[in-house]
């Protein structure tokens, strides 16, 4: 694993992966645009707008700075903002300049499809940064496919044939992948009224009609783990026999689901690609139907197999499509609906809500089977797409793909037609919009694949004003006008004699709150040395000694705040 660390300023916009350079023409590239602004009479926006406080210049873009230097200018307090250029001229020395910086560290990691897979970044307000992650397809990946069959008495004829398709199956995947897993499981529908025939004797024969012997109704069955053994495979499946149901949709979602969360059970592998072929020729269920049979508990997405059966099948609805999609999103599962009939076009229609999902027609022989499996992991593996796994307020995160063949489109954020062997990168801008509570984690996954990029994000939400080792006393120039860069040193004694039996962190943690027990600083503020400094907020102003209080949140009365009540005045 390498390690990378470099400071880069925010707004910059990374074209290489060469970070230690790229670090440094970010740089250059934010001095020369103020240079020439200065030199073109171009507007500077740093001093365009007054600012009175280190974090409202900060605010104004990424080549304004803040001189926190105690001996510069004693001119109006605005003049601390300007371009970082115009205050080093002016005489304040860089050491105590505060900028939109951006504190980045990437970790590579080798023998993956995705780098990098962890990245540090810390951020301000108003701040932004890129970087570039790139997905590379291994040779001879894995591949675990299970085989979701609809076992139910319209699906007979398929049942036999399928005996036949599992080596077929292996024959063409061999192009592909030498390391090639199969499984098999059968479902049919909810064992419940309406969706089958309670009758007694239904119940225990569901195809006495047509004076043959089958196997009662089921949700889901899981018949054989993921093997690389052929025969075992064929076996299975011969042993398997029809069911039957009432109605015309079947229960293959509901399914599709256990096979997705049953991880342990079903023998998915972490590093394989997971596919899931589904066989069937009628459309599924969705959530609200099971209502129908007095089934109102929503699925709660978890597995639920006990001695190779779904439990839950008469306890739970359906699993809604957005919660099926979130499954396999998770447990990076393709799926390849291989539809006999007209209930093909049902499935297309659910595309475009499922990334990485495909719909196939399946002829009548099943004679297309091997061929359709082929083409769909083909299709599945030529589109490669990343998204975000998670969101967090105030943090944006906006992805934009460039394919192998060098095209970009701003916003999109997936790559077609890509070849074996080839990469797509991705350029990942991040910004941060407001101040928030502890680090974050933003992951980024591409679709149907096991790896993921980790980025940790810290935000510093107030001006900092550190100077140089033993300069200290310089960041605590004028406390009472810019609030932002009062953090001060605590004393080394503690006079407070209710403070003397307690550690000095304690006692000043306790100093900044009203009543024991409180959040510090009303969970609006820092503690700094057993003081609140409150944070800004764009309603209005916070204040008092715990940040208690505000002007915004008091309504008005009569155009007073707090109907003229002097006492919340700051």
């Amino acid at each position: 694993m390498e390690l990378r660390i470099f400071v880069i300023a925010a707004g910059s916009l990374p074209k290489a992966r060469n970070f230690p350079a790229k670090a440094i023409l970010s740089v250059v590239h934010i001095l020369a645009i103020a240079v020439t602004a200065s030199r073109t009479g171009v507007k500077n926006k740093c001093t365009a707008e007054k600012a009175n406080r280190c974090s409202e210049c900060l605010l104004l873009g990424p080549e304004c700075g803040w001189c926190f230097q105690k001996e510069f200018s004693d001119e109006s307090l605005h003049k601390r903002c300007d371009l970082i250029t115009n205050l080093i001229q002016k005489g304040c020395d860089s050491d105590f300049i505060e900028s939109l910086d951006v504190k980045k560290i990437v970790e590579e990691e080798k023998n993956s499809q995705l780098a990098p897979g962890k990245v540090s970044l810390q951020l301000r307000p108003g701040g932004e940064t890129s970087l570039i992650v790139d997905v590379h397809q291994l040779k001879n990946y894995p591949v675990d496919l299970y085989h979701l069959v609809d076992t139910s008495a319209s699906m007979v004829t398929n049942l036999e044939r399928l005996h036949s398709m599992g080596y077929s199956v292996s024959q063409r995947m061999a192009k592909h992948s030498s390391d090639f897993q199969f499984g098999f499981g059968s479902f049919v529908d909810k064992p419940v009224s309406p969706f089958i025939n309670i009758h007694p004797e239904k119940l225990i024969n569901p195809c006495s009609v047509y004076e043959t012997s089958c196997h009662p109704a089921h949700g889901f069955m899981h018949v054989l783990s993921l093997t690389d053994n052929i025969t075992e495979f064929r076996e299975a499946v011969e042993k398997q026999t029809i069911s039957g149901n009432e109605d015309t949709p079947e229960g293959g979602l509901d399914a599709l689901l256990q096979v997705a969360v049953c991880e342990s059970q079903i023998g998915w592998r972490k590093e394989a690609k997971r596919l899931l072929l589904l066989i069937t020729d009628q459309l599924s269920h969705l959530a609200l139907d099971s209502r129908l049979g007095g089934i109102v508990l929503p699925n709660d997405g978890n597995c639920h197999l006990k001695d190779n059966m779904y439990t839950h099948s008469t306890v739970m609805e359906h699993p809604s499509l957005g919660l099926l999609v979130d499954k396999l999103l998770e447990n990076s599962i393709h799926v390849i609906f291989a539809i006999q009939g007209p209930s093909i076009n049902w499935y297309k229609d659910l595309l475009p809500l499922m990334p990485g999902a495909v719909a196939r027609q399946l002829n009548s022989e099943l004679s297309n089977l091997s061929e359709l499996v082929e083409g769909a992991y083909q299709a599945l593996l030529s589109e490669v797409e990343l998204q975000v796994d998670n969101h967090i307020n105030g943090v944006y995160v906006n992805i934009t793909a460039i394919c192998p063949n060098g095209s970009t489109i701003p916003g999109q954020n997936k790559c077609r037609n890509v070849k074996a062997n080839e990469t797509v990168s991705f350029n990942v801008t991040i910004g941060v919009t407001e101040c928030y509570e502890g680090d974050k984690s933003i992951i980024l996954k591409p679709v149907g694949y096991n790896e993921t990029t980790i980025i940790s994000l810290s935000s510093t939400c107030t001006c900092q004003c550190k100077g140089p080792k033993g300069h200290e006393s310089g960041r605590c120039f004028n406390k009472e006008i810019d609030p932002d860069c009062r953090l001060c040193q605590c004393e080394d004694n503690i006079t407070n004699s209710s403070c003397r039996a307690l550690s000095q962190e304690q006692c000043l943690i306790e100093s900044c709150q009203q009543y024991k027990d409180q959040p510090v600083c009303s969970n609006r503020g820092i503690c700094n040395c057993g003081k609140c400094l409150c944070y800004q907020t764009k309603l209005g102003r916070v204040f008092g000694k715990y940040c208690e209080l505000d002007d915004f949140s008091c309504p008005y009365h009569q155009g007073q705040l707090c109907a003229g009540d002097s006492s919340f005045d700051g």
